[in-house]
């Protein structure tokens, strides 16, 4: 995977926790060990040990998974940054990921961001009574046939895409009603699959729009630098350099879809062919590869796959 051409490093978003993730990484480099450090301090509790030993049932809370998977990623990142790693030309994240895509490009401190997304997944658990929403995958079918399905299900309720992932994978949310009518309407229309989500609220629908207005005011009481790569954002799928537009497009993500297949197909335009995907998990990968099957993809999450990734962009 010797590069040619422009390199993106992709933070992946909430939906890779695990317990155990980011201990390889602490244990065998320093610079990891002090992002976990410097985590535990901001938040005033051993995120580490959560990320370590669990227990599950608490790292998968929404206000404990997205600082965990961001602090795992930015460990992975000092890790790569530590083995002489030279910094891409472009980063991007999906959903939580454009947080520790921020970290990546120097925008936004580490501290800011872990006490950020923290108060991010509280104030979108809270903006909608457990069981009321709900998110479904769907597999097979085009993006129109998608937004239609939707549109019919609604019946006077929010349904709509949440993540459009790749040019056959689109994730709904919305109220839980809606969300199974547009199920059951894919399903007759051919979809491969259309499953409901284990997942604590509807991310990225209009049901989100009060946890948009509290974070709102949470971004304006924090610094965000000028970027030293560019990012492309999940909202408007183009490259921003600017701290206030990268504010602006956290706010706007909350509530809006995420862009990714745009994204993706942004970076690709820009001459982008190699991905190298930084924290937990290997969803990005995957998607990467469902859109276009000529990218070139490596993770880095552990010792062993930064080892891997090293030898693949050496050639």
């Amino acid at each position: 995977m010797a590069p040619n051409g422009p390199i993106a490093f992709l933070f992946p978003g909430q939906g890779s926790q695990q317990v155990g993730m980011g201990r390889d990484l602490a244990d065998n480099f320093p610079a990891a060990s002090q992002v976990f450090e410097e985590a535990d301090t901001a938040l005033g509790f051993a995120l580490s040990g959560l990320c370590f030993n669990g227990p599950a049932e608490q790292l998968q809370l929404t206000e404990n998974t997205q600082p965990a998977i961001l602090t795992v990623s930015i460990a992975a990142l000092r890790a790569l940054e530590a083995d002489g790693f030279p910094r891409p030309d472009f980063v991007a994240g999906h959903s939580l990921g454009e947080y520790s895509a921020l970290v990546a490009a120097g925008s936004l401190s580490l501290t800011d961001a872990v006490r950020t997304v923290r108060a991010r997944g509280r104030f979108m658990q809270e903006a909608v009574p457990v069981g009321a929403g709900a998110m479904a995958a769907i597999l097979g079918v085009g993006l129109d046939v998608v937004i239609t399905a939707c549109e019919e299900a609604a019946q006077g309720q929010v349904c709509s895409a949440a993540n459009i992932n790749s040019q056959n994978q689109v994730v709904i949310a919305g109220d839980a009603g809606a969300v199974d009518r547009a199920i059951e309407l894919l399903q007759e229309r051919g979809a491969k699959r259309a499953m409901r989500l284990k997942v604590s609220a509807p991310f990225h629908c209009a049901l989100m729009l009060p946890a948009q207005e509290r974070l709102a005011v949470e971004l304006k009481g924090i610094t965000f630098r000028n970027l030293t790569t560019p990012i492309v954002t999940n909202v408007d799928a183009k490259a921003i350099s600017s701290g206030d537009e990268a504010r602006d497009a956290l706010v706007r993500q909350v509530s809006q879809p995420v862009r990714w297949l745009d994204s993706v197909e942004f970076l690709m335009s820009q001459g982008v062919q190699s991905l190298i995907e930084i924290g937990p998990g290997r969803v990005l990968s995957g998607l990467a590869r469902q859109i276009d099957r000529s990218l070139r993809c490596v993770n880095v999450e552990d010792k062993a796959s930064l080892s891997t990734t090293r030898d693949a962009i050496a050639g």
